[in-house]
């Protein structure tokens, strides 16, 4: 064939490829059905030319159409890693890790359903062996939820659920493409009943390799890429090998899924890259790659549906049966997992409760696509499956795929309608309403100083002055009758329109660069619990979503016992790093809300609503501030190196824009402004290292600060370093309980926490210490102890602390000052503390 004819093709495809979108626009149908209906018109017109007496001049280009190189190599090799790695570079994994049980029950358990559902109904319907049955119900059980993906951002449907079915679509890809190699193996073997026990215990190996392989192909690729940091272009490069790779490796080498490995790979770039490499340069791979995935979905999308009229040659009446009884099948088996599965796990509070009208959207936006087709394919190619399975198989997966494009995927929007998803809600109604009043009205005032500017015509100004008075006195009306809003709603409201003024300044800050690309994540992450926070629970909601900002995760604690039992200081160092730099970025971004409440909230809402915003805004301020000031007690001397490392960033974020004005206003030249922004670019690549946080010798320096333990020589201090555990506490968090018998002692080292027993409560802070009475007076104390704020606590076991009360006569005056408060006898105590210890 011609390399010019088949390049005008492909060029010519990508003309369809820029046509499909805006025309999808515009019949409000989904992208995915447009190309499709486009790849099918394409490849039935070449075969009525080729076949038609009318006309031979159109032979060569329908021959050329006909005979493109479209093998299913060419889709799992060349377009899936593209669209699998797009994917997972463009997912919020730290709010994907929120859903985790929700998405893999979704993803895994729900491709395994539909399979066996699919497999064993064909099985009873048909005469085909069962191994070739399951097959064909792995191919179908893929779904591509662009279309309702699309249309839930479209009519501002809760991040979260689209979140869960954009991670569900990612992974059921890799389920359903791994049990798709194993009984195509069965198939090609002869195993004409297969034992699903057999083909389940190989999925795990499978997935397992595949996720070992990308990971230490993606850890390899990144060091590379870190050190190649500088060179933009070369970062992109190895980062367009990665996938590829990670897929041939997987599938030819160690024998494990390919798809499994390219998510893998994926993944580990996502998190490790933002860190690792310059902010422009991984902004701009994400660029190129989500281009790439543009092109690569719609390639495969058209190419597939090219071949679907050859796949359908051969159709027979029976096959209309086996294609409604996958259907059937198909559709059952996601119903169970939607309205079966989905709301046990809500009420087992692993998963977010998902309104019906949603899960009816879902179940009806289950397309299939280029994926179903690819593997489809792949079936038909292969000459060590029998003809008439090869058939059927091709069959009922076009088949189905039409189905779900032509049928549900052209009456989605309707169905949406349908179900009331496409209308705001009645508050929202009535905010919109108020929204337009305020705007109105500022835009009367900006209009007015306009037209003063220009000095227009009297008569023009005030015949416009008045058809807009008109507008604005309806919205007035309009407002003031929408005054049905409770005040709880109208504080959700608010809340949520100040999480979502928070993410923005967020992006813009990080756009500025003054806050770091790998902390950009975690901040974005915090700002959309609160927005999904403040939506779902209102303002105990949005609390518990700022508490967790603050708190300790439970990867601290785990970092907190590393470091205690094992001496492993490097996770710990790392994410207390983290904390730090997370905690500065995050106040940053507070102290710039207030004007926001002030000005647009508060001509909304009103007063009453801004100053308990501003309320709120403040108790959030002060967790930061405490937060932070436990950090810098602990790590005094890191904190500072921290601090001037974010004034360096601001400078230099400074300087850059004093360079673009002067290059704007024609001051310098663009030689002068490359070579200024070349220094400037290794000025911020000096400030954006992070200094090295050494745990050990910032716990001899904590230590140290304790007014207990000053007069200790270094010696001492070094031996009791070592001897203490760190244990971190939440707000809220129960540290001692009245049944707890007292083994250990607990020095503060930041934060605070209260005691009851008795009926009586004390707060301790900084520098004091609790759990001595336990150990000295040999009982259950029948006190409770509670940590009020986030806090860093210092524990000593019973034998450590009684032979350092023997040594220490300040403890021992600590001791006997604690016991007084409480009227307890601090000699008689002392004695036997210290007679213990021999």
């Amino acid at each position: 064939m011609s390399i010019v004819l088949v390049t005008t093709i492909i060029a010519s495809l990508f003309l369809v490829i820029g046509a499909a979108e805006p025309l999808a626009a515009r019949l409000k149908l989904p992208y995915s059905v447009i190309l499709a209906i486009l790849g099918v018109c394409i490849g039935a017109s070449a075969i009525f030319f080729l076949q038609t007496e009318l006309t031979d001049a159109l032979n060569s280009v329908a021959e050329a159409i006909l005979g493109l190189p479209i093998r299913s190599n060419v889709f799992l090799y060349v377009f899936l890693p593209t669209l699998l790695f797009q994917a997972t570079l463009g997912m919020n994994l730290r709010r994907m890790l929120d859903d985790w049980v929700p998405i893999l029950m979704m993803a895994v358990v729900a491709v395994v359903v539909a399979t066996v559902s699919i497999g064993y109904a064909l099985s009873w319907a048909s005469t085909l062996p069962l191994a070739a049955c399951l097959l064909i119900g792995s191919i179908v059980s893929t779904t591509d939820p662009s279309a309702v993906v699309s249309i839930f951002r479209s009519i501002s449907a809760p991040r979260r659920l689209a979140r869960i079915i954009e991670g569900e679509s990612l992974l059921n890809d890799a389920a359903a493409i791994a049990l798709f190699g194993l009984f195509m193996g069965f198939v090609m073997l002869g195993t004409p009943d297969p034992s699903l026990t057999d083909a389940l215990a190989r999925f795990p190996l499978l997935i397992a390799g595949g996720a070992f392989t990308g990971w230490m192909i993606a850890q390899i690729s990144v060091r590379i890429m870190a050190l190649f940091s500088n060179h933009e272009l070369a970062v992109i490069s190895i980062s367009v090998a990665l996938p590829y790779l990670a897929y041939v490796v997987a599938e030819q080498s160690v024998g494990a899924s390919g798809v499994i490995a390219v998510v893998a790979a994926g993944l580990t770039l996502n998190l490790a890259g933002p860190g690792r490499l310059p902010p422009q340069a991984w902004t701009n791979l994400r660029d190129l790659w989500d281009v790439l995935a543009h092109w690569a979905g719609a390639l495969i999308f058209i190419l597939a549906a090219l071949l679907i009229p050859r796949m359908l040659e051969e159709v027979r009446v029976d096959d209309f049966v086996l294609v409604g009884v996958v259907i059937l099948a198909a559709i059952a088996a996601r119903a169970v997992i939607l309205f079966g599965l989905l709301p046990l796990l809500s009420l087992l509070r692993l998963s977010p409760s998902v309104d019906r009208p949603y899960r009816v959207a879902i179940l009806w936006g289950g397309l299939r696509g280029a994926v179903t087709l690819a593997l489809a394919l792949a079936v038909t190619e292969s000459f060590r499956v029998p003809d008439g399975i090869q058939r059927v198989v091709g069959i009922l997966a076009t088949g189905f795929t039409l189905f779900t494009l032509i049928v549900q995927g052209t009456t989605l929007r309707w169905m949406i309608g349908r179900l009331g998803l496409d209308r705001l809600s009645p508050i929202d109604e009535a905010l919109s309403r108020q929204v337009v009043a305020v705007a109105l009205q500022t835009v009367r005032e900006d209009v007015a100083h306009t037209t003063e500017n220009y000095d227009l015509s009297r008569d023009i100004v005030r015949s416009e002055a008045k058809r807009f008075g008109e507008r604005l006195d309806d919205a007035v009306k309009k407002a003031e009758a929408s005054t049905d809003i409770l005040d709880r709603d109208r504080v959700t409201l608010g809340l949520i329109a100040l999480a979502g003024h928070e993410r923005d300044t967020i992006l813009a800050k990080v756009r500025e660069r003054t806050i770091s690309a790998k902390m950009a994540e975690q901040v974005l992450s915090d700002a959309d619990r609160l927005i999904e926070g403040a939506r779902s629970g209102g303002r105990s909601g949005y609390n518990r979503a700022a508490r967790r900002s603050v708190a300790y995760g439970r990867g601290f604690r785990a970092a907190g016992f590393l470091q205690n039992r094992f001496h492993l200081s490097g996770p710990l160092a790392t994410m207390t790093a983290d904390r730090f730099e997370l905690l500065l970025s995050q106040r940053l971004v507070l102290r710039d809300l207030g004007a926001f409440i002030d000005g647009r909230i508060r001509r909304i809402h009103g007063r009453r609503l801004s100053d308990l915003l501003h309320e709120l805004l403040s108790r959030r301020i002060d967790a930061v501030e405490t937060a932070l000031e436990g950090l810098r007690l602990q790590y005094p001397g890191y904190a500072e190196e921290l601090e001037r490392r974010f004034i360096r960033r601001t400078a230099l974020r400074l300087e850059e824009r004093e360079y673009v004005a002067m290059r704007e206003d024609g001051l310098i030249g663009a030689e002068v402004y490359t070579k200024l922004m070349e220094r400037l670019a290794s000025h911020r690549a000096a400030a954006e290292e992070r200094p090295h946080l050494d745990i050990a010798l910032q716990r001899i320096e904590l230590v140290r600060q304790f007014p207990l333990f000053a007069n200790l020589d270094d010696k001492s201090l070094k031996r009791l370093s070592h001897a203490f555990r760190t244990r971190y506490a939440n707000a809220g968090e129960l540290i001692v309980g009245k049944d707890t018998v007292g083994k250990s002692v607990f020095f503060i080292a930041s934060g605070a926490v209260e005691l009851e027993t008795a009926g009586q409560t004390w707060r301790l802070g900084r520098g004091e210490m609790f759990g001595q009475m336990a150990i000295l007076m040999k009982k259950t104390p029948r006190t409770e102890v509670r940590s009020i704020a986030p806090s860093t606590l210092l524990v000593l076991d019973e034998a450590r602390f009684v032979r350092l009360l023997k040594r220490s006569e300040v403890l021992q005056d600590a001791v006997r000052t604690s016991a007084e408060k409480r009227g307890i006898d601090a000699t008689k105590l002392l004695t036997t503390g210290t007679h213990k210890s021999r």
